[in-house]
């Protein structure tokens, strides 16, 4: 079994390096060896005005159990990104805070790294992990799972592995 995990990042800085993270889990072999299932396509809601962002903001992060806040350059200053950590905080959700500054852009460029200051937000207390130097491609899934442990969510457990149809035990 797998978390469903809320990704928020600063789209027009981040998206590519925000990418690599997102979609780690595609070389691993299944979502269950990634620990975690990616919950967002936020870019086309945008156009649709303020409250349609904040409708489906609310709506993806009850559907989930942990936030991962990708930590770029300028993230800390972006509206939705203040907003997205806001509400998972009111619902209880784990939160992981995740520095990507190290990872390279399309044109293999590596950004600052950004501030942790999200203003009235208190994210004090919550783990900080940088992807590179964590090894975060080996390691999102143990964050995102002691994350919501921490947030008092019940611990999930090993994979469950089937074959043919059928559990490791012979049961259906």
């Amino acid at each position: 079994m797998t978390r469903r995990v809320y990704f928020s990042f600063h789209y027009e800085g981040d998206v590519w390096r925000a990418n690599q993270v997102r979609h780690s889990w595609v070389t691993k072999p299944d979502r269950e060896s990634a620990g975690f299932q990616d919950a967002a396509e936020f870019e086309a809601v945008k156009k649709q005005g303020d409250e349609a962002v904040k409708r489906w903001i609310n709506r993806n992060i009850d559907r989930t159990s942990v936030t991962v806040v990708l930590i770029g350059e300028d993230t800390c200053n972006r509206k939705w990104v203040r907003y997205e950590i806001q509400k998972s905080i009111e619902k209880g959700n784990g939160i992981v805070f995740i520095k990507i500054h190290n990872l390279k852009d399309q044109n293999g460029n590596a950004c600052p790294e950004g501030p942790m200051d999200f203003g009235d937000i208190d994210v004090e207390g919550y783990p900080v992990y940088d992807w590179v130097n964590g090894d975060g491609y080996y390691n999102i899934g143990d964050w995102v799972e002691a994350s919501a442990i921490a947030a008092g969510r019940e611990e999930l457990g090993p994979p469950s592995y089937r074959y043919g149809g059928r559990t490791a035990c012979g049961r259906k």
